[in-house]
């Protein structure tokens, strides 16, 4: 699905078009740069709305299909035990979310390890491997098949 031209400052924040991973007509799913759990991405809104309550009855109106899309495709790719999402807006101003599936053990990808050092508690945003320029290109490859496998 094409969303809406272009996009806002949170966004190109966190890598977009670069880190793209679904797009949507109001929002786009990226991959968090810093995986502090395995599929950390970032839920965005396109719209310039700095507040939740200030984004479009259509963008509510999507948030629950995108939702259901980020679940099934984390849970199809890591078989994660819980996710969180976290809407912080402290630093990056227009609305958006950290996505972050939560794991009982450690999971490894692309010759890396990740732990979830936070479990079964609040999650440490600032752990995680270094994604190498591989290994970030792989994970983006897996997660984009999801969404792909989700459409048939």
């Amino acid at each position: 699905m094409a969303g809406l031209a272009g996009g806002n400052a949170t966004m190109a924040k966190f890598g977009y078009p670069a880190s793209l991973v679904a797009d949507y007509d109001r929002w786009v799913v990226l991959l968090r740069p810093q995986q502090a759990t395995l599929g950390a991405l970032v839920l965005a809104c396109r719209e310039p709305a700095t507040a939740f309550s200030a984004i479009s009855r259509e963008a509510f109106g999507e948030l629950a299909g995108v939702v259901a899309d980020i679940e099934g495709a984390l849970a199809r790719a890591f078989a994660f035990n819980k996710i969180n999402y976290l809407m912080l807006m402290m630093v990056d101003p227009h609305v958006h979310f950290h996505v972050l599936p939560r794991y009982d053990r450690e999971r490894a990808f692309a010759g890396l390890r990740f732990l979830d050092p936070g479990w079964p508690r609040a999650p440490d945003l600032s752990q995680g491997p270094q994604l190498t320029e591989s290994s970030r290109d792989e994970l983006l490859t897996v997660l984009r098949a999801q969404w792909a496998e989700r459409r048939r």
